[in-house]
């Protein structure tokens, strides 16, 4: 080994892990590139990925996110180091879910991580508070298209997603428009509407249901019918996945309530109802061409809302939040989740992030204008 190459070994003591969890989300490779490179370039680090989430860390698969590995990743979606949804904790080994936290603790240790560095949505926040609470130091980044995680203004991957789900109501108003018909357009959001709301409204919906606000099926139709008396004989309706009758909210309510209570049969009932409202668009559908007369079809947008290269504004926000993550790092700061606050980057810590999440408002200022422009939120 020569002089510059022992002293640039010396330089580069410390060692992080990086790995990415959860659903795939644009901006993804772009917060992998900005923490690594940033660690790399203005704080000597060694940089580590972990293959496929924490089944990956488990596993102990890594590549070495050198700067070869991280060029040119900036605008390509999904994730170069693959991603699960695997817990520590609960993990599939030989057919049985086993704690495997302190499989993944030794692997910290073999690679002498300084610190490990998990980018996910409210799944993944979770799991890092754990292996913190195990005596691990982590640091995490707000990734989801829900825009649903706790404590930042934004995550990355929802500007993308947003663009999306906007041009596919565009796309889909001259359909409407020509044949006279409600088309129901599906968006993501199995717990928020954030993404279905923001759609929405950008693209002109005249109907916006969100877990939020639970929905009347005949108040729905009852403003589809004013339209069409209006001389408006199409209706465009956003519909969030985990979107929810009154009379069903109400039974929801309960059966959480007593499945936290340790009733095991309340927690049967609502993973059964759970399961039947992925039909929940059709059976809407369905409904609305009954009760007025109009042809109605879906369009469920699925996965292609996570699909492609992430917009700008999360290249630019998975890019301000890596970079500041790799900051943190060296300060020593851990057990913190890298939010997004104004143009700031804050660290929030873990235990305030993990666990909750982040809903729509009923008055929330994208509400109140669309209900300002005669939008129907069925309630």
């Amino acid at each position: 080994m020569t002089g510059s190459s022992a002293k640039k070994e010396k330089l580069m003591e410390k060692c992080i892990g990086i790995l990415t969890s959860g659903g795939d989300s644009p901006g993804l490779n772009a917060a992998i590139r900005a923490v690594g490179k940033s660690a790399q370039h203005r704080y000597h680090m060694n940089v580590i990925g972990f293959l496929d989430g924490f089944r990956g860390l488990m596993e102990n698969r890594s590549i070495r996110l050198d700067q070869e590995m991280l060029s040119g990743i900036l605008t390509s979606g999904g994730t170069i180091l693959g991603t699960s949804r695997e817990k520590p904790h609960k993990m599939l080994v030989g057919g049985k879910c086993v704690d495997m936290t302190e499989a993944i603790i030794e692997t910290c240790e073999k690679h002498g991580l300084e610190m490990l560095v998990c980018i996910g949505g409210g799944g993944t926040q979770k799991n890092a508070l754990r292996l913190m609470e195990k005596g691990l130091k982590v640091i995490t980044m707000p990734k989801t298209i829900d825009n649903d995680v706790a404590m930042t203004d934004v995550t990355f991957g929802f500007d993308t997603a947003l663009n999306v789900a906007t041009e596919a109501i565009d796309r889909l108003h001259s359909t409407a428009y020509s044949h006279h018909r409600i088309i129901l357009v599906e968006v993501m959001g199995h717990k928020t509407g954030w993404l279905t709301l923001g759609s929405g409204v950008a693209g002109g919906a005249d109907v916006i249901l969100i877990p939020e606000i639970p929905y009347q099926i005949e108040k729905i139709a009852a403003a589809i019918k004013t339209r069409r008396s209006q001389g408006k004989h199409f209706s465009i309706v956003a519909v969030a996945e985990g979107a929810i009758s009154k009379d069903e909210a109400k039974i929801v309510r309960e059966l959480e309530r007593k499945s936290k209570g340790g009733d095991d049969k309340a927690y049967k009932k609502l993973s059964e109802i759970t399961e039947r409202r992925a039909d929940n668009t059709l059976r809407i559908s369905k409904q609305l061409e009954t009760l007025t007369g109009l042809e109605s079809r879906v369009t469920i947008l699925g996965y292609l809302q996570r699909g492609g290269a992430p917009s700008p504004a999360d290249r630019i926000l998975a890019t301000r939040l890596g970079t500041a993550c790799a900051d943190f790092i060296k300060q020593g700061v851990h057990g913190v989740m890298v939010a997004a606050r104004g143009e700031s980057a804050i660290p929030v810590p873990l235990p305030e992030v993990a666990g909750k999440r982040k809903s729509v408002p009923p008055d929330h200022p994208w509400v109140k204008s669309a209900r300002h422009l005669g939008v129907c939120f069925g309630d």
